[in-house]
């Protein structure tokens, strides 16, 4: 049974992506990361079910976009794992922070566990 569903995604993700993954900005952040948010949970008949963002950072729009689809595919596959029940894509976007001049992707899921 998976306790920390935050925790459980950052050490799948940081196996299958080349980039950092965490819950907060890195000191001294390379070019390009990832950070994850659990931004709501709830159960769905009795079992843990949460709303996780993945914001996709890099150098530029068009890399950002790519790490996000890069992103997408190995999230889809945490499905193989025998702890997660069901993932589903709830929505995907540019999400630049335009005051920081920051590119980024967002990614999020809805993600059903054990």
């Amino acid at each position: 049974m998976i306790e920390d569903i935050e925790q459980y995604i950052i050490e799948y993700l940081d196996e299958k992506l080349p980039v950092p993954v965490r819950t907060e900005k890195p000191e001294n952040a390379p070019k390009r990361y990832v950070l994850i948010d659990k931004t709501g949970s709830g159960k769905s008949n009795h079992l843990p079910e949460a709303t996780i963002a993945f914001q996709s950072y890099a150098e530029s729009r068009h890399e950002a976009s790519r790490l996000n689809n890069t992103v997408k595919k190995v999230v889809e596959k945490m499905e193989e794992l025998g702890e997660i029940r069901g993932i589903t894509l709830n929505s995907d976007y540019n999400f630049t922070d335009t005051t920081k001049k920051q590119y980024r992707y967002q990614a999020v899921y809805e993600i059903r566990y054990y």
